[in-house]
Order: C-alpha cells, then sequence, then structure tokens
C-alpha cells in the first residue's frame, strides 16, 4: 500500500453506521488520516460524534487542508445500493483538480465516470474502485476445506453490525498471542485497511463462493484465517452474498454478530431479527452440506449501552446460548481465541 494522507469524505452522512467505511479506517489506520469532511460538522470534535478519531479535524471542503499535504480522497461510506450522492461530485472534481487520488468502495464505479476519468488524466492522479473485482474468478469447488489453515467467518444477525470489526479483532490478538494468523477482507472497508482482499458483493452471483475460496486458497500458508463476513443470512437483499462465503470459505468455526438494541433489520423495519439459538441453527444447518461447523461465539455490538450495561447482557446472551460472548471494542476478544487457538493443527 502506498504512503497515504487521506481525506475522508462524509458530507452528510457522518455517523457510525452510515460512514462506516469512514469509522473503519480512522478505527485502523488514523495514522494516514488527515481529515473529515463534512461541512454539516465542521469544526465539531470528531470524538463526540463517532466515538474515535481524537485530533482529526472536520472541515468543509479540500482547499481549508490543502496547507496539510493530503494525497487521498476516500469515500467513506457505504450506502444501500452503493450509488455516489450527486451532491459529493463538486468535492470529488475539487480533489482531482488537487491532484488528490480518489479511493472509492461504491458500486459506482467512479473510474467509469468520463468527466472524473477526464480530470484524473489531466492531473496526473488514479481513481481506485476497490469494489472492482478481479478477473478470471473461478466458480466455487469446495477446495477450500482441504487447507490446513484455520478458517474463522464471522456472520450476523444483520448487515452492519460489527463482522469486519470483529474478524479484525480476532486477527490482532491472535498476532498478539504469536499466533500466524490473517485477516481475511471480503468488503470494501476491509480491503482499505488491509490492502487486499475481493469485495464479494460485487462479484456476480455464480461466483461468490469462488471468490471466497480462492481468498481461502491464497492465504493457505497462514495458521489462522479470521474471514470478514457480509450480510445476513435472513437479509432479503443481501443472504446471497452470505451464503456464497459461507460454502466458499468451508469454515471449520463461526462468530456470530449481533446488537443487542437492534430488534430489526436496518432499512427493513418489517423484518424482525430472530432469536439467536435459531440463527445459530440455521448457520449451521445450512453449512453442513459443504463444510460442517459450528457456531463458536457471539460477538455484542453494545454501542451506546453502558459497560456495566454490557456486562448484563453479555451474561445474559451466554446462558441463553451456552456460548462465549463479548463486545470486542469493551472488552476484547480473549474468550474467543480461547476457544479457537486448541483448534488450530
Amino acid at each position: 500500500m502506498m504512503k497515504r494522507r487521506i481525506v475522508i469524505l462524509a458530507e452528510g452522512r457522518l455517523d457510525v453506521f452510515s460512514a462506516k467505511t469512514a469509522v473503519g479506517v480512522i478505527r485502523y489506520r488514523k495514522e494516514e488520516v488527515i481529515a473529515i469532511i463534512d461541512r454539516f460538522n465542521a469544526g465539531k470534535d470528531l470524538i463526540s460524534i463517532i466515538g474515535i478519531g481524537e485530533g482529526i479535524p472536520i472541515v468543509s471542503n479540500i482547499q481549508e487542508l490543502l496547507h496539510l499535504n493530503p494525497t487521498t480522497l476516500l469515500i467513506g461510506i457505504a450506502p444501500p445500493g452503493g450509488i455516489l450522492p450527486a451532491d459529493w461530485r463538486n468535492h470529488i472534481t475539487d480533489a482531482l483538480r488537487n491532484k488528490l487520488h480518489i479511493m472509492s468502495g461504491l458500486h459506482t464505479h467512479l473510474s467509469d465516470d468520463l468527466e472524473f476519468c477526464v480530470l484524473a488524466q489531466e492531473h496526473r492522479v488514479k481513481i481506485f474502485d476497490i469494489r472492482k473485482p478481479p478477473e478470471n474468478i473461478p466458480i466455487g469447488t469446495g477446495k477450500a476445506q482441504e487447507t490446513k489453515a484455520l478458517r474463522i467467518l464471522t456472520v450476523g444477525s444483520d448487515c452492519n453490525i460489527g463482522k469486519m470489526l470483529t474478524s479484525i479483532e480476532i486477527t490482532n490478538a491472535a498476532k498478539k498471542r504469536g499466533i500466524n494468523a490473517c485477516f481475511v477482507a471480503t468488503g470494501q472497508t476491509g480491503i482499505m485497511i488491509e490492502g487486499s482482499g475481493i469485495a464479494v458483493d460485487h462479484v456476480l452471483s455464480d461466483f461468490i463462493s469462488g471468490a471466497a475460496e480462492k481468498l481461502v486458497l491464497d492465504r493457505a500458508h497462514y495458521s489462522l484465517l479470521s474471514i470478514e463476513g457480509q450480510g445476513s443470512i435472513t437479509h432479503p437483499a443481501y443472504s446471497g452474498v452470505t451464503l456464497g462465503l459461507l460454502h466458499g470459505s468451508a469454515p471449520q468455526g463461526l462468530i456470530l454478530c449481533h446488537q443487542p438494541a437492534r430488534k430489526t433489520l436496518r432499512h427493513y423495519s418489517n423484518f424482525p431479527i430472530i432469536p439467536l439459538p435459531h440463527l445459530i441453527k440455521l448457520y449451521e444447518d445450512l453449512a453442513r452440506p459443504v463444510y460442517p461447523c459450528k457456531v463458536l461465539g457471539i460477538s455484542l455490538n453494545c454501542l451506546g449501552i453502558s459497560d456495566h450495561d454490557a456486562l448484563q447482557e453479555i451474561q445474559r446472551v451466554e446462558e441463553e446460548t451456552k456460548l462465549p460472548v463479548t463486545d470486542p471494542i469493551k472488552f476484547g476478544v480473549d474468550k474467543f481465541l480461547d476457544v479457537i487457538q486448541p483448534l488450530l493443527s
């Protein structure tokens, strides 16, 4: 990955869920982020808005931070459908005219936009569409199960609920224990953080399991693969990518991610989140025909809940599921590593 001085565009959408790409990059690549663009929150304290990012200023436009020598404008949102907000075009053209590279994880490929392409060529900068999949992805063949690496996949009760974060935290905790671990990025934000991966939700449906399989086979030399999950098996829009990942990566273990405060699917209030024991059984039943596996633990996203209340919720879910439960940000993931480490060959 090139040395970057990143400006994150989050205009009008700067919150933990809407700007999850921004939040993820700030959490794990903070040293590269020099500013946020959001005129609605300009001058405010970033920590008071998203809980992290001490010292990173919020400004209204590119011109205010040119003295900081930015190199890259990063699109900081992952909206449903992945479409570029129309009112963001001016920020992007301004960045290109000031010789900033553009990094985008949208489904809308900015490198296909004629105006942006002309400006990028004129000012000798590049547009990186992170979601563009590599060529020649194969169909799934089941070969992932033949690797010696221990494969742990995060799955969820909903989208945007902590699967990437949990996978990264497991990887980091494993490395601290001396385990040769790798975070396997399967979404645009994870790729921006890790520097490699495939955004599987932009792969043709017949090839999703093949993309997941390829990610595993290319990293088979690691002892532990902590694979980022996508979507939810019960989601009316995104269940296909979830199942493709589940079958293609052939995990030996799953970590189920859930937000206790969320009772219905985000943006789909007519779809209630089903009870965790039912979700556990559903994921295990769907995995079984290709490669049997078990849910090893529950990762709770206790955002907005006090530590005291989070601990009470953790205890309740542990009693309900008879599995180790934690909030990775509040209390770490040692509970998961204590279960995962003995499975390493």
